[in-house]
């Protein structure tokens, strides 16, 4: 038993080694290849992400939307990518208008689940999804190019770290107006919300003013 005992032992042991041993040759062999491994997987990921794209768009309706510089976002019967894909055929389609002259501004009113999100979020994933090159949920679509898409959207607390809602709210709300230009789009849901209405609603008519005679972003 005891003759057994160490074959045993020494088998698992051998064997380890040996698995390890098999290993270590098998890194190498990859560590001799990894430029062309790499570069053929840089390729691979390329092909899945346009395919994909490519599927979705086949598959929802997209179309192919117009890249300009004019300034112009223009969706026409636009639809939320995911919003739709929930409720199906009940999702009503809707336009978007931006320039860079009287229309710079959309401010968007109305009870609660009236769509307001829905409708703002949905120009963002727009306007983000024709800049990588996919087609979008419209009917018609002409996206002038933007520098950056900002968002401030949601109730989000850091109290951890000692920062109520409203604080984490003027934190981000800083940043976008420290980092906007005039190319950029902006998408503020419901800035001010984390204080008195009097005082939130003075932050949010500030905010637009600076955003449209200082920074003149969309």
């Amino acid at each position: 038993m005891k003759e057994l005992e160490e074959t045993v032992l020494s088998a698992e042991d051998k064997c380890n080694k040996l698995e390890y041993e098999l290993f270590c040759l098998v890194r190498e062999k990859i560590a001799d290849q990894i430029g062309v491994l790499q570069s053929n997987s840089r390729l691979i990921a390329q092909v899945d992400v346009l395919q994909s794209l490519a599927q979705a768009a086949y598959d929802n309706n997209y179309v192919r939307p117009k890249i300009t510089t004019d300034g112009v976002i223009s969706i026409r019967n636009g639809r939320h990518p995911v919003v739709e894909k929930a409720v199906g055929t009940e999702f009503v389609p809707n336009d978007t208008y931006l320039d860079d002259d009287k229309n710079k501004l959309l401010v968007i009113t109305g009870p609660n689940m009236a769509g307001k999100s829905t409708f703002m979020r949905q120009a963002g994933l727009i306007v983000v999804m024709a800049h990588i090159g996919s087609f979008v949920p419209a009917d018609a679509a002409s996206i002038s190019l933007c520098d950056r898409v900002f968002t401030r959207v949601g109730a989000y607390d850091d109290l951890f770290s000692g920062q109520s809602t409203f604080m984490v709210e003027m934190n981000e709300l800083a940043t976008i107006l420290a980092n906007a230009t005039d190319k950029s789009l902006l998408i503020l849901d419901e800035i001010g919300r984390g204080t008195s209405t009097v005082d939130g609603l003075s932050i949010a008519w500030a905010t637009i003013e600076y955003i449209l005679k200082k920074l003149k972003s969309k």
